[in-house]
């Protein structure tokens, strides 16, 4: 599932090629690609058709386009494989072409989502009034993220200490920090020397400042290589796929040295997941 990366580069994306403009038709081709918008596919194409596409926004993995003047947002969320392309008019349609958006404008591209195992979706949302950046009202649980101005460090070091449970499982709660997922968190722990395990509250003070220092330094630097694609599935709205997968230190390294020690990379099944650690340098604390 893409993480907040490689959500963020599709931001750009639409930020540069879509906002601003003003929608002329929608087709909805399979239904289960807009099965949040609560009153059907007939409702979310009159909700988006005429309207003017604002700046695009994130929180997390989420991504939010607001409807200037209408108090609502076109809401996207690309699941496992949901992609946000834009093309040129007259393409060829993508096999798992969903959503088609079409605008009044003659820049000659529109807008598609594509998704292939449709856990992605779309949705036409009202903005929660308590939110100072006007978010969806479904995104009212969702923390922000450390990219995000707004991202108070010093409530999440005191959150995450208070919590027995472990580490990682902590970091991938998107209540508590969003945007990070099973790649990044294994990347951020590497960095940090802490096992995946490592009860949250074991952390010292400067501990979990490092680990929060290592996820906003590892999620900037895939950033500026476009992301992590290890697939075909995770493109940017050009379909480009990101290259940061070259210099990744933990995640998908199972047997390879540690870039740090040396030793053989380990790989253990973990919340119907995987988790890569380096054995000397991320030991398990003795239990308390």
């Amino acid at each position: 599932m893409p993480e907040l990366p490689e959500v963020e580069v599709v931001r750009r994306g639409l930020d540069r090629w879509v906002s601003g403009r003003t929608v002329a038709s929608v087709e909805v081709l399979h239904p289960r690609a807009v099965r949040r918008h609560a009153a059907g596919p007939d409702d979310f194409v009159a909700q988006l058709r005429g309207r003017a596409l604002g700046p695009a926004l994130r929180r997390g993995k989420y991504l939010w386009v607001p409807l200037p003047g209408s108090g609502a947002s076109l809401l996207g969320h690309l699941g496992m494989s949901g992609q946000l392309l834009v093309q040129p008019e007259g393409a060829a349609d993508e096999k798992h072409l969903r959503v088609r958006v079409r605008f009044d404008d003659a820049a000659g591209t529109e807008l598609r989502f594509v998704d292939q195992r449709t856990f992605g979706g779309l949705a036409v949302e009202d903005a929660d009034p308590s939110d100072p950046d006007a978010a969806p009202m479904s995104l009212a649980h969702i923390a922000r993220d450390p990219l995000d101005p707004r991202f108070d460090d010093a409530a999440f070091i005191a959150s995450l200490r208070r919590r027995s449970s472990g580490v990682k499982r902590a970091l991938l709660d998107q209540s508590l920090i969003s945007g990070v997922g099973n790649i990044y968190a294994d990347e951020a722990l590497w960095r940090s020397k802490l096992h995946y395990d490592r009860p949250a509250d074991t952390l010292t003070r400067p501990a979990a400042e490092l680990l929060l220092a290592s996820a906003r330094a590892v999620m900037t630097e895939a950033l500026d290589q476009g992301g992590t694609s290890f697939d075909s599935l995770y493109v940017n709205v050009n379909g480009e796929s990101g290259y940061f997968s070259r210099s990744l230190d933990a995640y998908g390294r199972e047997g390879e040295a540690c870039n740090r020690c040396g030793t053989p990379m380990r790989r253990a099944s973990w919340m119907n997941r995987s988790s890569y650690f380096c054995p000397k340098c991320q030991r398990l604390p003795r239990q308390r």
